[in-house]
């Protein structure tokens, strides 16, 4: 995700410039336009055609494009932010969790504070992998042996993270370590990690119907293929810089929603899951750690940068 000062015109300008959205448009931009030119050369100086499209049809099937890019921007917009609001929730549930876990946790338990601490923080980083291509085992953190072992054969990496940690929760109240009362607020947090979870899975596996994605391209092409029937007569070759800058707004628009719609990616605008993930590593390890009578340099050890 691209970080930026939204006062800073100038500077976020040739940050603009520097994105891949906009090096993908500027080809698209330079092909309609090599085609406008073209036609221009065709009709001014070859046929001397003296047909036109009326302006104002132009004019119409622009005020009915905008309206569906508009409705194509906010959809994909909606998606975006809902994946922010649950790995907002996802970071508030972890930190929630490990406070509990600190405070029911006896005195000096440093075994099972290290157990969930580790693992809280590789449901985050195995989830923000889960959501693009597939979890990397070699960036989960402080894996056993046996568990290099078993974690490759695991189809879905979080739900098995979470199982374990409900069953470490389950043993420690069936050894009287956690209250019938303590059972009752864990589960619930426990439980919240399955539904981001889930959330955002039913964000990266339901995309914008394909009918729908493609007619607006459709659209777009047609509009501006057919625009310098309406305009080169009048304009000449001027046709041609006025084409490119319809095609140029229209087709960035719709690039921009197609960017975002899926928000778990690497692309420039989409979420920063990784950073978050960090954050939520850091946050775990130093509430279970840094509260009981463990040297910060032991702390360190557990707190792994991406």
């Amino acid at each position: 995700m691209v970080r930026y000062n939204s006062k800073e015109w100038l500077k976020n300008l040739v940050n603009f410039y520097k994105s891949y959205t906009l090096q993908v448009l500027l080809r698209y931009v330079l092909y309609i336009g090599l085609f406008t030119g073209f036609f221009c050369w065709l009709i001014i100086d070859v046929m001397a055609w003296e047909v036109r499209l009326h302006s104002g049809f132009f004019s119409l099937l622009g005020i009915v494009l905008s309206i569906l890019l508009v409705f194509r921007t906010n959809t994909a917009y909606d998606r975006w932010w809902e994946g922010r609001k649950q790995w907002g929730t996802l970071v508030n549930t972890c930190r929630t969790l490990a406070v509990m876990l600190q405070a029911m946790l006896p005195e000096g338990d440093m075994e099972n504070r290290s157990y969930f601490a580790k693992h809280i923080a590789n449901f985050c980083i195995s989830l923000k992998e889960h959501l693009r291509k597939g979890t990397k085992i070699e960036e989960m953190i402080r894996l056993t042996e046996e568990e290099k072992k078993v974690y490759p054969h695991q189809g879905h990496m979080p739900n098995f993270i979470s199982l374990q940690i409900f069953q470490r929760i389950q043993r420690l109240y069936g050894a009287g370590v956690f209250s019938e009362a303590d059972m009752i607020n864990l589960k619930p947090q426990v439980q919240a990690l399955l539904d981001v979870m889930g959330a955002c899975e039913r964000i990266k596996k339901t995309p914008i119907p394909f009918s729908y994605n493609v007619y607006i391209k459709v659209f777009i092409i047609a509009y501006c293929f057919t625009l310098p029937f309406g305009l080169v007569l009048e304009f000449g070759y001027y046709t041609i810089p006025m084409v490119m800058f319809v095609f140029f707004a229209m087709a960035g628009v719709e690039l921009i929603g197609e960017e975002i719609e899926d928000p778990f990616g690497l692309d420039c605008n989409d979420l920063p899951t990784g950073t978050i993930a960090e954050t939520i590593n850091q946050n775990v390890h130093q509430i279970l750690y840094l509260y009981s009578n463990v040297k910060k340099e032991e702390e360190e050890m557990y707190v792994k940068v991406f």
